[in-house]
């Protein structure tokens, strides 16, 4: 996930948009921090997704295909 700084520095811009506004300056530099923070909270939400198994009531595995195949794909990639 991000640092402390950069979600600190994300909420203060966020503050000063609502209240006088950002410069290009300060609004390119909102752009970046959100896309940064888009980007570690998608990673960090698909390595969760990559933990799960779905069972169902009669303990078979129920794992839609498309998760099967994401966590082989994610496998490969690191071997």
């Amino acid at each position: 996930m991000l640092s402390k700084e950069k979600l600190d520095r994300i909420n203060e811009l966020s503050k000063l948009a609502k209240t006088v506004g950002l410069t290009k300056k300060q609004a390119m530099e909102q752009k970046a921090l959100r896309n940064e923070y888009l980007s570690a909270f998608r990673s960090s939400f698909t390595d969760h997704l990559h933990t799960v198994k779905v069972v169902d009531a009669k303990g078979n595995d129920v794992t839609p295909q498309k998760l099967k195949d994401s966590k082989e794909q994610k496998h490969k990639r690191l071997h």
